[in-house]
């Protein structure tokens, strides 16, 4: 997992999984990094996150070791890098049998359930994951994928929403709200963020493409087809842009 994927436990922002139609604009890579004060204070809070009671709520059922839950996560990595999903999951069982209300398992059960295509499982975990850390960005933005997924537009478009209400600037947040948006043809609301978000990211190839497309759902062809032919200049390969532009 990536978090542009933004951690293992996330992988919210691949392609796919940020848009699940069949438009899905690339999005970029992001790393962050910090003062030694920051990462010692990132290592406790992550043990809390698999470890603490308040992050983890033991079942009656017998706790894994702290080598068994490492364990049980290198697992689920290398089954997902494979492709292998179910197995994925299943390596997570003890896990989540053991601490059923833990951030990170849920999260991590969150995207794999997302990748499975069983969104409603997926959507539970997310759910989970943000009752237990209520300001998790990073599990407020996996819980738009399912949701997306399933179309349910409104509802997605309250979840990223939630995300804009703690970080208003949030590049994925706002790409996908004029994403679902879009499809609910709310045109000018979509179309007023970009203009803002451009402002940040003027050669940003997934915003161009999603205000082309809005473009072009107003019926405004000519500028459709200008930003179209940037998207080329930019990309030369975009499969979305090269597919309109034949069209117009």
């Amino acid at each position: 997992m990536n978090t542009t994927q933004p951690t293992r436990a996330g992988d919210l922002q691949s392609p796919s999984a940020a848009f699940p139609s069949t438009i899905a604009p690339e999005l970029p890579s992001a790393n962050g990094g910090g003062c030694k004060p920051r990462a010692r204070r990132a290592a406790f809070l992550l043990a809390l996150l698999f470890l603490s009671p308040f992050f983890c709520q033991l079942s009656p059922a017998a706790a894994p070791t702290d080598a068994e839950i490492r364990d049980a996560y290198h697992k689920s990595y290398r089954y997902e890098k494979a492709q292998n999903y179910a197995d994925a999951i299943k390596s997570l069982a003890p896990v989540i049998s053991a601490y059923p209300q833990a951030y990170t398992v849920n999260l991590r059960l969150g995207w794999l359930n997302y990748l499975t295509g069983s969104f409603a499982t997926a959507r539970k975990h997310y759910e989970t994951a943000i009752k237990t850390a209520p300001d998790s960005i990073e599990a407020k933005l996996g819980h738009t994928l399912p949701l997306m997924a399933q179309e349910k537009w409104e509802d997605a478009e309250a979840a990223v929403k939630q995300v804009l209400r703690i970080d208003p600037s949030n590049y994925l947040a706002n790409l996908r709200l004029t994403y679902v948006l879009r499809l609910q043809k709310k045109f000018d609301a979509a179309e007023q963020i970009l203009n803002g978000m451009l402002v940040l990211y003027p050669t940003d190839i997934s915003l161009l493409t999603e205000f082309a497309l809005i473009k072009l759902a107003k019926d405004n062809k000519a500028e459709a087809k200008r930003i179209f032919n940037d998207i080329v200049t930019l990309d030369p390969e975009n499969v979305t842009a090269k597919a309109q532009l034949s069209k117009l």
